[in-house]
């Protein structure tokens, strides 16, 4: 695989939903991130190739305001290997204002940690 991580990507122990702000319909909760894209948990499919604009929810010791939204590209989706009821959902950050990529590298320094042996690979893209 010539692809490569770009951003050391870390598993999110801390439950956050994300919305889809057009529709209101949940897409999942973050199940890791990195400074360039995160992964979801999702009870349903979501189409891939495709610009979401992304709300999701903050704690009051990330930011002082509820929310943040951005534009995101789903780029892959794929039934749990252990849960075949739930998906894992791959995005790629496309649009976001520096202020909430600040708060995007504080949630993984807050919230984050290192994955176990686990590979995951980006493709490398000039996010910012």
């Amino acid at each position: 695989m010539d692809e490569r991580r770009v951003q050391e990507r870390k598993n999110f122990s801390y439950y956050m939903r994300l919305m889809d702000v057009d529709t209101q319909d949940p897409l999942g909760h973050l199940a890791d991130i990195s400074s360039g894209g995160f992964k979801l948990d999702s009870e349903d499919p979501i189409p891939t190739d495709k610009d979401y604009r992304v709300q999701m929810e903050l704690t009051t010791q990330l930011a002082d305001k509820p929310s943040m939204t951005f534009i995101a590209r789903c780029k892959w989706c794929k039934v749990d290997r252990l849960d075949p009821f739930n998906y894992n959902v791959g995005f790629q950050l496309i649009n976001i204002s520096s202020d909430d990529k600040k708060i995007i590298n504080r949630m993984i320094g807050e919230y984050g940690k290192a994955p176990k042996d686990e590979h995951i690979y980006l493709r490398r893209t000039n996010l910012w």
